[in-house]
């Protein structure tokens, strides 16, 4: 009888202890709560003039964050931090600021303007903390000094300007060109890389060259002047609102068979919008990376943007802000969240994304340039090689 009183105490203990121990292996196992936050931060323009375009961008670099949390593979809890530079140098110093001052931030991608990035690589290389450039274009922001702090994935204005020089020049046969730029480091820049560009081509002629500023709304006495000098063509080195507004008077004064072409600083629907579809209509610019439709794994991005609910479209940028947040994230990967080590993986890193094959040459810039023309048709940007005017169905200003 005691044997038996042992033997079912025994067994009620052995019970006992084997739901303890798989209690306590429940509770001992991480929930996405108990995982190391980390941080990565975002900043673009999300208000002013140019602020459709740093929220597309945003919510594309959102979207990257989104997907690779809900993946489950994260070994922390990665948490977004957007911040406004407001397209303003002195407003991206300060918000540089805010991010180096926040220990638990490890990475930064931005921006969209060249020289708000100026102000901010400084301050960012000081503190150690890499920046993945996802839209700013001036050439010298990547350089053997900033790297390998700095690194880009969008193409420089050279990049941009190149085939779009090769294409009015040789394939449209414009020759007398006036250059309209606003006075920033990227107007000055943009004047500099399209001068230099034309003068690749004999027999052209630079009769005018014109300076802006951000900002200015009245650009009527510069176009009257240039109506009276028989150009066939104006490059204009600035953004959206400016560009916009300087299209939309010089058709007001009867200056619409004047063509006008720039790189992406100007290749947004509010463009068009702002210039009025009339206006805008025939208008060239060139936008970095391939039509969405032909990227790899664009039809999906492009599924995910929507599901997602997102307002804004994602722009010319958001591709690019895309593939910086999962460049970012597969250095986290690799090597944690240190930031000495991940601005040496960044630098290093080989990342098949939306853009196809990134990678960094000696000082920081994407080798991937992909380039593609857009013409402005019926209020929307198509690409050159599948519009009307492509295919003769229509024919651009100047054109008889």
């Amino acid at each position: 009888m005691n044997n038996m009183k042992v033997r079912k105490f025994t067994v009620i203990l052995t019970v006992v202890i084997l739901l303890a121990t798989l209690l306590a292996g429940c509770g001992s196992k991480e929930t996405s709560s108990d995982k190391k936050i980390v941080k990565i931060a975002f900043i673009g323009p999300l208000t002013g003039p140019n602020a459709m375009q740093g929220t597309g961008a945003r919510n594309a670099f959102q979207l990257a964050v989104k997907q690779a949390t809900e993946s489950g593979k994260l070994a922390f809890k990665l948490e977004v931090v957007d911040l406004d530079d407001a397209s303003n140098p002195a407003t991206g110093a300060s918000v540089a600021q805010k991010v180096v001052a926040d220990p638990g931030i490890v990475a930064v991608a931005g921006h969209w303007n060249s020289p708000v990035a100026e102000a901010t690589i400084p301050i960012f290389k000081a503190a150690g903390m890499p920046l993945v450039i996802w839209g700013a274009i001036g050439p010298t922001l990547t350089s053997p000094a900033n790297y390998p702090y700095v690194t880009r994935v969008a193409p420089t204005q050279t990049q941009e300007s190149e085939p779009l020089a090769k294409f009015v020049v040789n394939d449209l046969g414009r020759k007398r060109w006036a250059i309209i730029s606003d006075t920033s480091s990227y107007g000055k820049s943009n004047t500099e890389v399209w001068t230099n560009e034309l003068q690749k081509y004999p027999g052209i002629d630079v009769v005018s060259v014109d300076e802006i500023q951000v900002g200015q709304t009245d650009f009527r006495p510069i176009l009257s002047k240039l109506k009276t000098q028989k150009i066939d063509a104006i490059y204009f080195g600035g953004v959206v609102m400016e560009g916009a507004l300087a299209r939309r008077q010089a058709s007001e004064l009867g200056m619409k068979d004047i063509l006008l072409v720039g790189i992406s600083g100007i290749i947004y629907d509010n463009f068009i919008q702002t210039a009025g579809t009339d206006a805008a209509e025939g208008v060239i610019a060139t936008k970095p990376g391939k039509e969405i439709s032909k990227m790899t794994g664009g039809q999906e991005f492009e599924s995910a943007y929507q599901k997602a609910g997102y307002k804004e479209p994602y722009g010319a940028r958001g591709p690019y802000a895309y593939d910086s947040a999962n460049i970012i994230i597969e250095a986290l990967k690799q090597v944690g969240p240190d930031k000495k080590a991940l601005v040496n993986a960044i630098a290093k890193i080989r990342y098949e994304g939306l853009l196809g094959t990134t990678t960094f040459n000696e000082i920081g810039q994407t080798a991937n340039a992909a380039i593609t023309i857009y013409v402005v048709q019926d209020g929307k940007w198509v690409d050159w090689e599948s519009s009307e005017y492509k295919r003769g169905a229509r024919k651009l200003p100047g054109v008889n």
